[in-house]
């Protein structure tokens, strides 16, 4: 089994992990979300210098932690797509100088299947293929996976991911950031049910609605437009804004369209598991709801681990030990892409880099 060193730049988290095969030897992870809340959203510039200053030290903490020196491993990870350009040098520049030093294999890692191998790091999954709704800040997609490296994505967000949406709605709502944890605390003292909001579909161009793509911006129009309307009541009347009923509301409602359209994507393609992954999977409520919806409809489930779902180096680390074990590697002066579809994943691993 192989060990690998992994580490994670491509937004406002800097990780490091030491992971054989799917087993976590050591994790660590450095948060930004104080500084970045006081702009309420990530700063590129800041992100990418509190990288640099972050990732030496959390090398050194994962590889004491471990037992395992960075001499000893097999390879070297880093993600080095999609993400913040900026960002994602730090960890590649890093991790491509120390695999150099020791003379081991690089891999780069595409980010999004780092989440999709992210609930490997849970209980086993059921033989495949299976369906993935990746939910996170940057992207809301459904894909088809028939193992490592072969993915088919069936249905994506045509404006903003899931968590974008959190993320705004939340300001509006005067709740802070991050927007997902700061709604979530807020609708559970809420009445769900008190705010009827729409959900979005996607029009195809013969007619009809697209069965598995999500829309989320006709909903933030919704919530904009019912928080005016409360805030001249307030106004008017002195009545405080009901934040809680209007947080719950709208979770719901985004709980609610992710899992019927994973379901119906799953059960419409003949695939009898459904995986969530990404940090909206953190969320309660849509745990809860696809839990309940799966059992309903027949399907099995899995939730990638709490610990796991945002940001992270160990499931970075789980990708590589799969793309390593299939023999894999990354040219050593592969560079970082801000954008590049899942299915294209494969090229990271082509003898001359990929850009």
């Amino acid at each position: 089994m192989a060990t690998v060193l992994a580490l994670e730049t491509s937004c406002d988290e800097s990780a490091a992990a030491v992971v054989r095969d799917s087993t976590v030897l050591a994790s660590a992870v450095a948060s930004q979300v104080e500084e970045h809340a006081r702009w309420g959203g990530v700063v590129p510039e800041i992100a990418s210098r509190r990288h640099v200053e972050a990732l030496p030290q959390l090398i050194e903490q994962v590889c004491a932690a471990s037992g395992v020196a960075v001499a000893a491993v097999d390879a070297v990870a880093a993600t080095v797509a999609p993400g913040l350009v900026g960002a994602l040098l730090v960890a590649s520049v890093t991790g491509r100088t120390l695999a150099r030093l020791h003379g081991k294999p690089f891999l780069g890692i595409h980010h999004l299947e780092g989440h999709l191998a992210s609930v490997q790091l849970g209980e086993p999954l059921p033989p495949g293929p299976y369906l993935v709704l990746l939910a996170s800040g940057g992207h809301t997609e459904l894909v088809r996976v028939d193992g490592p490296g072969r993915y088919l994505r069936l249905g994506r967000s045509h404006d903003d991911a899931a968590g974008e949406a959190f993320d705004k709605v939340a300001r509006l709502l005067g709740l802070g950031y991050p927007g997902g944890p700061a709604i979530q605390a807020a609708a559970g003292a809420g009445d769900p049910q008190r705010f009827s909001l729409p959900k979005g579909r996607i029009s195809l161009p013969e007619g009809g609605f697209h069965p598995y793509d999500f829309s989320f911006s006709g909903l933030k129009t919704a919530m904009l437009r019912q928080v005016r309307a409360l805030e001249q009541v307030e106004a008017d009347t002195g009545a405080a804004l009901p934040r809680a009923d209007l947080a719950a509301s709208f979770e719901r409602v985004v709980a609610e369209v992710l899992v019927e359209r994973s379901c119906r994507c799953a059960l419409d393609q003949g695939l009898g598991t459904l995986v969530l992954v990404g940090g909206v999977a953190a969320n309660q409520r849509l745990r809860q709801l696809l839990e309940q919806r799966c059992r309903r409809d027949g399907l099995q489930w899995r939730v990638a681990p709490l610990a796991y779902c945002t940001d992270n180096a160990a499931m970075i680390g789980v990708a590589a030990c799969q793309r390593q074990a299939a023999g894999q590697s990354s040219a050593i002066d592969l560079g970082v892409a801000a954008r590049l579809p899942l299915a294209q994943a494969d090229r990271l691993y082509e003898t001359q880099a990929a850009f």
